[in-house]
């Protein structure tokens, strides 16, 4: 089974940064992904904007807490995880989030490229106190697009 999620977005406000008691560092980021839409029929170009939490732990949050604002673009790796929890009036409520295992750095909306470190980081669960892949400094690489299928092979498909 496959639990993967892959998101290129702009932070929607500064994120929030907290240590447990336990010592270990644990961070939360609001992402804003846009999609752009192209109306045939009206020739019109719409834009859909869905927000999402991820959710990063130790050394992604220490990357996090050090150099990711309100306005960064960033690319994040990860899974969904839903929570569930009671409000204050005893209801049971849902959330899902995205559990991050690899973040990005991209640079920030207003600056493009400038202004903020690029370079890759990955958790790893079996790195030493860190848990995380010291940065690669490179320009990060564009995420490459799905491979192409003819239609007549949609057939054949195994599922």
């Amino acid at each position: 089974m496959i639990n993967k999620v892959i998101l290129v977005g702009n932070v929607g406000a500064d994120p929030e940064v907290r240590t447990l008691e336990s010592g270990v560092k644990t961070a939360r980021v609001r992402l804003a992904t846009t999609e752009r839409i192209f109306n045939r029929q009206t020739q019109e170009n719409t834009e859909h904007t869905e927000w999402h939490t991820v959710t990063l732990w130790r050394g992604l949050a220490d990357v996090v807490d050090k150099y990711v604002r309100k306005g960064s673009q960033i690319y994040v790796e990860g899974s969904l995880r839903t929570r569930e929890w009671q409000d204050q009036q005893g209801n049971r409520r849902f959330s899902t989030e995205i559990q991050a295992a690899e973040l990005k750095l991209l640079g920030r909306r207003a600056e493009g490229q400038q202004g903020a470190p690029q370079g890759g980081y990955q958790s790893q669960p079996s790195a030493p106190q860190g848990g995380y892949q010291q940065p690669a400094y490179a320009a990060p690489q564009s995420v490459p697009a799905a491979p192409s299928m003819p239609v007549e092979d949609a057939d054949d498909l195994p599922f």
